[in-house]
């Protein structure tokens, strides 16, 4: 397979993979559907027939350890502070606004996948939930989807479908401010994966967001 056959292959199989991540999600226009949910799934899958037929070098990975450290330092402080500030900020607006409603609907919608009474069970929950959705929407959708896209298109697209894939059954006011929070932190990550080129530092921003997003429900909501 000569270079260009190789890239129209990865293309195609780049697209497909968009197309079903977000037809999967375009099923939570019913938000008790759970088929959404799969579109992580689909995310990951593509992201590694991806990385396989590229065959990048280590340091060119969408998905790499060994840079941690460097990695950091491409991210930039504000991107990574961000997401754990909005975290708390959503808490205090939403409590404001919406009041124990709001707490209510975020703690509603993710108790079917956290388990929030063993705290070092959902420790990993947590971080494997952040992993697999920054592998799917940062590492494939987004990364990947800049070989054939403007990053810009990739991050908003992708974002509007994460955002869409946390709708819950509730009162709309609750829920459209819930995803509204959650596409802005999405842009962040993407961002932050941007400026790193690596999902696992989206990831341990993610990670952070929810954590101390969950810390201050628990503590102090």
């Amino acid at each position: 397979m000569n270079h260009a056959e190789k890239m129209d292959r990865q293309t195609a199989i780049t697209i497909v993979g968009l197309i079903v991540m977000l037809l999967l999600t375009a099923t939570k226009a019913v938000p008790s559907s759970q088929i959404a949910g799969y579109s992580v799934f689909v995310g990951i899958a593509f992201f590694f027939v991806v990385e396989a037929i590229q065959k990048p070098k280590h340091d060119e990975s969408g998905l790499r350890f060994g840079t941690v450290w460097s990695d950091l330092r491409k991210s930039g402080a504000l991107l990574w502070a961000f997401p754990v500030a909005s975290a708390v900020l959503t808490l205090i607006v939403g409590h404001l606004l919406l009041g124990r409603a709001f707490v209510d609907h975020i703690v509603g919608r993710t108790s079917a996948i956290l388990s929030f009474e063993r705290i070092p069970l959902l420790i990993g929950q947590v971080i494997i939930a952040a992993l697999g959705e920054e592998i799917a929407f940062r590492g494939f959708f987004v990364g990947k989807g800049m070989n054939r896209f403007p990053f810009w298109l990739c991050a908003v697209v992708s974002s509007v479908a994460f955002a869409a894939g946390h709708i819950a059954v509730g009162n709309a006011g609750l829920v459209a401010y819930d995803i509204a929070t959650v596409f802005v932190d999405s842009m962040f990550f993407a961002m932050v994966y941007r400026r790193s080129g690596n999902c696992l530092m989206s990831t341990i921003s993610h990670i952070l967001c929810n954590m101390v997003a969950i810390a201050a429900t628990l503590l102090f909501f």
